[in-house]
């Protein structure tokens, strides 16, 4: 496994890119800020690739991974249906911290999902991380940059060892503006369920859908 190799966000955008899609493209393990906690990120479509984010974390293999656009017209190759109430939450929220659960695209790997029939997905209000994953061909399937059951990490410095060193890319971005993971709203059942409560409030989500 290649050494760690740590940019940080001054360094020229280009540079940050390259980087970002070399290394998610040879299905190696990427450390990035987002708008919410510090992402553990792989490209979903490599099995190998997910199954090193999950021994990295020590994730159980049942839990699902969300995947992260930065493109939603590349929604359609991930989702097999978006409904009205996803069109809504995302006009209201995305880019922002809010992961919508909707069924799965059959292309989606079903270790991603933990078998599940249902996907993830968000768009992160992080400037740079939307720029870098409008240059992947592929989407990501990502997890915060912990262990699992622990804390999350805002900051490089808070990410545990053993994470940073299973993965080939960190781009550092400093401390994350958001602190608290995704609200997380599952929207494949007759009605919008809330499966995770975060800086999206429930109020908030049930407004933007009354209106």
């Amino acid at each position: 496994m290649p050494a760690t190799r740590v940019l940080q966000l001054e360094e020229r955008q280009e540079v940050l890119v390259q980087a970002f899609v070399e290394a998610a493209d040879r299905g190696q393990l990427l450390i990035f800020p987002t708008d919410t906690v510090y992402g553990l990120g792989v490209r979903a479509d490599s099995l190998s690739a997910v199954r090193r984010l999950y021994e990295a974390k020590g994730r159980p293999a049942g839990l699902p991974l969300p995947l992260l656009t930065g493109d939603r017209d590349r929604l359609a190759e991930v989702v097999s249906a978006w409904p009205e109430a996803a069109e809504r939450l995302a006009a209201a929220f995305w880019p922002g911290p809010l992961t919508l659960v909707l069924a799965r695209h059959p292309r989606v790997p079903a270790l991603v999902t933990g078998g599940r029939d249902t996907v993830g997905v968000r768009m992160p209000a992080q400037e740079a991380l939307l720029t870098w994953l409008q240059a992947c061909p592929f989407p990501l399937a990502v997890s915060s940059a912990n262990l699992s059951g622990e804390p999350e990490a805002v900051t490089v410095k808070q990410i545990p060892v053993e994470v940073l060193a299973a993965a080939s890319l960190v781009l550092d971005g400093g401390p994350c503006s958001g602190g608290r993971p995704s609200t997380v709203v599952d929207l494949t059942g007759p009605a919008p369920r809330i499966l995770r409560p975060g800086p999206i409030s429930e109020d908030q989500i049930r407004e933007c859908l009354r209106s």
